[in-house]
C-alpha cells in the first residue's frame, strides 16, 4: 500500500519566487500531491499519517553538489587531523596508533592545514615517526592537494632519495635531497597506490555511514566525485535496497576510454543512479600554492601548476560528448578558470558546428576569477559549482596569497548578478558536510566565531538567504537532474526536511547552528532526531 503523509500546522517553504509559505503538504508515495488548502481538503483514509508539526518549518531537501561520498565515510572512520596545532594532531595520531594491533595496519588521517599552525610551516616525516609506533601513516591535507607520510609509509611506497617526481606532482625534499614526507598533488598517489584498496564490503559500509551522516544534516541528494572503486559500493547498496540518498555520479577523465567503451552512463542508470559529468583537473589548490595564477602569488615568484591545457580540455570535451557526458572541471586560480572558460568557448563552437546539444558543463570551485571572466559563465551557459564554506575557511590564507585580487574571490554575488547558474556544495570531507555551515558562510562571509568582522570578509559578495538556498535546492534540481526536485509543490518529488526554527526569521549569524528534526527522501522518512 502506498503511504500517505499529511504534514499540517506547518510553515512550508515551497521555493517558488515571492510565494508565501503554505500551512500543509500532502505526500503520496514519492510525490507531493497537494499543498496548502488543497492538501487539507484532500480525502484521507486509514493509511494517511497525520503529522501536526506545531508550527515547524518545512524546507525542500538540500542538495550537496560537490562531495566525495565514500571518502566522507572513510573520513568519519579516520583520524580527525583538523587541529589548531601540530602537537594536538600528533597526539590524536598516537592515540589511534596505540589502539591498533602491531601488524603494520595503515593509519589514515584527514584535515591537516599547516597554515593554521604557529609557525605556519610544513611538518616532516620525523614528526610522524615519533608517534606512529610501527604503523605506516598518511595524513591528507584539508585541501586534499597535499599529504604527509611517515618514513615507513614512504618506504612501503618505494619513495626514496632517487625517486623521480611524478607528472603533475612534487615530492618535497630537504637540503640533503631526502623526502621530507610532504607530497604535493599527484605525488600523493605514490603512497595511495601502496595502501590496500577498500574491498566491496568496506566501501559499502563507508558509503552507508556517510549516507546516515548526510541525512542527519538534511542532505537528500548529492553529486558524488569519488573514484571508480566507490561506484561498485554504490551499486551494491542499491541492489540491497540500502541506498536511499539520491546520487548523481561523476567519473574521472583518466578512465574516459573505458567509460565510453563500457557505456558507463547506461550502467549507472540501470542501477537507479544518475550519470553526471566527466571530472577534470585544471590546477591544484590555494593552500599549497599550486592553484594556477595569471600573476604570481603575493610575495612570491610562483604562479602555481596548470594541470591541463586548453587544447587537451577541448579534445577531452569532444570525446566525452560522443557518450553524452558533459565536463566538470576543477579550477581554483584565475589562470585555471580562464583556461577552462576559453576551452569551453571552443567546445561550444564545436557543439554548434556539429549540431550537438549544448551540454551543461560546469566549473568546480571557481575560487578566484579575473573580473573580465565573470560574465563568461552566463555567455557560455556554464554552471558555477561552488562551496561557500571554502571562503570562510580559506580567507586568511587567501588574503596572504592573493591580496587585492580577493575582491573577486569566492565571488558568488558577482556571478549571481551576471546571470550565472550557481549550485552549492561542501566538498566534504575537505570541509564539513553541513549545508547550514555553507548557508551561513554564503550569507554572512563570517566564521561561526564571528570573525573577521560584523560585515564579513569581502562582504560585497554576500548573498541573500533566498539566493543561497536556491543554490542548495532548486538550482541543482533544474540544471542537473531530469526529475522534479528542489521545490515543495504538487507533482514534485517528496524530498524535504523539518526544522524547529524558521531560518528566514533568525539571526543569520546563527544559521550554522541549525539542526534537522526530520528528513524525508522520496516520500520516506529516513531520519528523526533522537
Amino acid at each position: 500500500m502506498t503511504e500517505k503523509y499529511l504534514l499540517y500546522n506547518a510553515k512550508v517553504y515551497c521555493g517558488l519566487p515571492y510565494a508565501q509559505p503554505y500551512n500543509a503538504i500532502l505526500i503520496e508515495g514519492d510525490t507531493i500531491r497537494a499543498t496548502g488548502a488543497k492538501a487539507l481538503r484532500q480525502p484521507k483514509d486509514m493509511s494517511t499519517h497525520l503529522l501536526d508539526l506545531n508550527g515547524a518549518t518545512v524546507w525542500p531537501g538540500l542538495v550537496d553538489s560537490h562531495l566525495h561520498l565514500a571518502y566522507l565515510g572513510e573520513r568519519l572512520q579516520a583520524v580527525d587531523c583538523e587541529t589548531s596545532s601540530l602537537a594536538e594532531l600528533l597526539r590524536r595520531v598516537e592515540t589511534k596508533c596505540l589502539g591498533l594491533p602491531a601488524d603494520q595496519s595503515w593509519v589514515i588521517g584527514y584535515g591537516f592545514n599547516h597554515n593554521d599552525w604557529q609557525p605556519a610551516i610544513y611538518p616532516t616525516r620525523e614528526d610522524l615517526d615519533r608517534v606512529s609506533h610501527g604503523h605506516p601513516v598518511l595524513i591528507h591535507a584539508k585541501s586534499l592537494h597535499a599529504s604527509w607520510a611517515n618514513s615507513l609509509a614512504l618506504e612501503l611506497s618505494g619513495i626514496g632519495p632517487g625517486t623521480a617526481d611524478p607528472v603533475g606532482g612534487l615530492i618535497q625534499r630537504d637540503s640533503g635531497s631526502l623526502p621530507t614526507g610532504i607530497l604535493l598533488e599527484n605525488a600523493t598517489s605514490l603512497v595511495m597506490n601502496a595502501i590496500p584498496k577498500p574491498d566491496l564490503s568496506q566501501s559499502r559500509a563507508a558509503i552507508k555511514e556517510a549516507q546516515a551522516h548526510l541525512f542527519s544534516m538534511g542532505v537528500t541528494s548529492v553529486h558524488d566525485f569519488d573514484r571508480w572503486e566507490a561506484l561498485h559500493g554504490l551499486f551494491a547498496l542499491q541492489e540491497a535496497g540500502e541506498l536511499q540518498l539520491n546520487v548523481v555520479n561523476q567519473m574521472h577523465r583518466e578512465w574516459l576510454d573505458q567509460i565510453l567503451r563500457e557505456d558507463l552512463r547506461g550502467q549507472i542508470s540501470a542501477h537507479g543512479l544518475l550519470p553526471g559529468w566527466i571530472k577534470c583537473f585544471a590546477d591544484g589548490a590555494l593552500g599549497p600554492q599550486s592553484a594556477a595564477m595569471l600573476q604570481p602569488y603575493e610575495n612570491s615568484a610562483e604562479t602555481g601548476m596548470l594541470l591541463i591545457s586548453e587544447d587537451e580540455l577541448l579534445e577531452t570535451g569532444k570525446l566525452a560528448a560522443e557518450g553524452g557526458w558533459p565536463l566538470s572541471v576543477h579550477a581554483i586560480g584565475d589562470a585555471a578558470n580562464r583556461t577552462v572558460l576559453r576551452a569551453f568557448a571552443r567546445l561550444r563552437a564545436y557543439e554548434a558546428e556539429r549540431g550537438l546539444p549544448h551540454l551543461l558543463h560546469r566549473i568546480e570551485h571557481c575560487q578566484l576569477l579575473h573580473p573580465d571572466d565573470i560574465a563568461e559563465f552566463k555567455r557560455l551557459n556554464i554552471i558555477a559549482s561552488m562551496q561557500p564554506i571554502h571562503a570562510t575557511s580559506d580567507m586568511h590564507t587567501a588574503q596572504r596569497h592573493w591580496g587585492a585580487r580577493n575582491a573577486t574571490s569566492y565571488a558568488w554575488q558577482a556571478l549571481e548578478q551576471s546571470g550565472a547558474r550557481l549550485i552549492f556544495g561542501s566538498d566534504a570531507p575537505v570541509e564539513t558536510a553541513s549545508p547550514f555551515a555553507g548557508l551561513h558562510a554564503a550569507v554572512t562571509r563570517r566564521r561561526p566565531d564571528g570573525s573577521p568582522s560584523p560585515l564579513g570578509w569581502q562582504p560585497q559578495n554576500r548573498l541573500s538567504l533566498k539566493t543561497a538556498l536556491d543554490a542548495y535546492t532548486i538550482n541543482p534540481g533544474l540544471y542537473c537532474t531530469p526529475d522534479l526536485r528542489g521545490r515543495l509543490e504538487a507533482g514534485w518529488k517528496a524530498d524535504l526536511i523539518i526544522l524547529d526554527q524558521d531560518p528566514f526569521s533568525m539571526d543569520p549569524q546563527d544559521l550554522w547552528k541549525l539542526e534537522v528534526r526530520s528528513t524525508m527522501v522520496n516520500g520516506q522518512f529516513v531520519y528523526h532526531r533522537a
